[in-house]
């Protein structure tokens, strides 16, 4: 699905990633975001891409080049549309620009304290003001441990502000085996939160018969 000015609006996420650690957590959902048929506006901090470099080995010299190395055509064809942190001007730090929402996955806690200031200095932190202003979806995924006051206080000022918070916390109910299956596992959870269907986990009981007998 490309950008267009005409016609039916696409369905459109922003992503965000931060330094926090757990940069696989944000490219897994971009990945299911497009498979889902959205269009994908990503914003990264300078410290994600650090992040991507250490954790994941990303050669980040040329940031579309690296996109487009893991996204194939989704770049070149407009589905996936990068916008550079300090692009303050870009299309998603404005209002009138429709999306579903937005999502920070992994979120520091520097970014998450100036969110919850109304600090927007940068297009990640100005794109999820916008969020709120507008009353859109903010999906954020903290990735911090320990957590101390300061920190909870930030949360709990956006959650009182409608902010969905998803801690990069696993389970172990459904018996993972693997990284990947525990990586699903809160990708999943994210995509509950934004209301898409997917299949990247087995939910309690989907094993049971729901109460009946045969």
């Amino acid at each position: 699905m490309v950008e267009t000015n005409r016609g039916t609006r696409p369905k459109r996420w922003v992503v965000g990633i931060t330094g926090a650690s757990g940069a696989i957590y944000g490219i897994r959902l971009i990945e299911e975001l497009l498979l889902a048929d959205y269009v994908v506006h990503v914003v990264v901090t300078e410290a994600g891409w650090r992040v991507l470099k250490e954790e994941l080995g990303w050669d980040t010299t040329r940031r579309q080049s690296a996109l487009e190395r893991r996204y194939g055509d989704a770049v070149t064809t407009g589905r996936l549309v990068f916008h550079p942190n300090a692009d303050i001007g870009a299309s998603i730090a404005s209002g009138s620009f429709q999306v579903e929402g937005m999502a920070i996955v992994p979120c520091s806690m520097g970014s998450l304290a100036s969110m919850a200031r109304g600090i927007s200095d940068d297009l990640l932190t100005r794109a999820a003001d916008v969020m709120l202003k507008e009353g859109r979806k903010l999906i954020i995924v903290p990735r911090e441990t320990p957590l101390h006051a300061i920190h909870l206080e930030n949360m709990l000022t956006l959650a009182r502000l409608g902010v969905r918070m998803i801690p990069a916390m696993p389970a172990f109910y459904y018996k993972p085996q693997s990284m990947d299956e525990m990586i699903n596992f809160l990708v999943g959870k994210v995509l509950d939160s934004m209301s898409i269907e997917h299949q990247l986990f087995r939910r309690w009981g989907d094993d049971q018969h729901d109460g009946q007998t045969e």
